[in-house]
């Protein structure tokens, strides 16, 4: 895949309100389409568009019109990184909260993520759930 995939919105809980827009940059398929199921199924989130590569993230958050309320960051990507996705967002899309979800949480990684503007970091072999709820929260406000 070369560029932004557009995902067609299935609304889960809450679907009379406005669900949280999120978009996820992950480079793995199979975590993708279970992070987007789980996101919709379980919580007011609709999953607007994914990337798998940093050049498609930032094509996305370039393209007029586009915008979400929440990113969802890996940090290794097909190409690029999520350091690099991070930096983009911060000019593009000052008003969208970052969230880093990757396997490489060091504390050395989560202290870059947050000083380039990333919310929150998690884990994804360990904190997969605390995000979840992390999610749950934004959606409810």
């Amino acid at each position: 895949m070369n560029g932004p995939q557009m995902i067609e919105p299935r609304h889960g809980a809450g679907a009379g309100d406005a669900p949280l827009r999120c978009f996820l940059v992950e480079d793995n398929a199979v975590i993708r389409q279970n992070l987007i199921a789980t996101l919709e199924e379980m919580l007011a989130v609709e999953v607007i568009g994914s990337a798998e590569d940093e050049p498609a993230a930032v094509q996305w958050m370039r393209t007029p019109g586009e915008e979400c309320d929440l990113m969802i960051v890996d940090i290794f990507l097909k190409s690029g990184t999520g350091l690099g996705v991070l930096a983009r967002a911060r000019e593009l899309c000052p008003a969208t909260r970052l969230v880093v979800l990757s396997n490489y949480a060091t504390p050395d990684m989560r202290r870059r993520c947050l000083a380039m503007g990333a919310e929150r970091v998690f884990d994804k072999s360990a904190e997969l759930e605390e995000m979840l709820d992390y999610c749950a929260e934004l959606a409810e406000h």
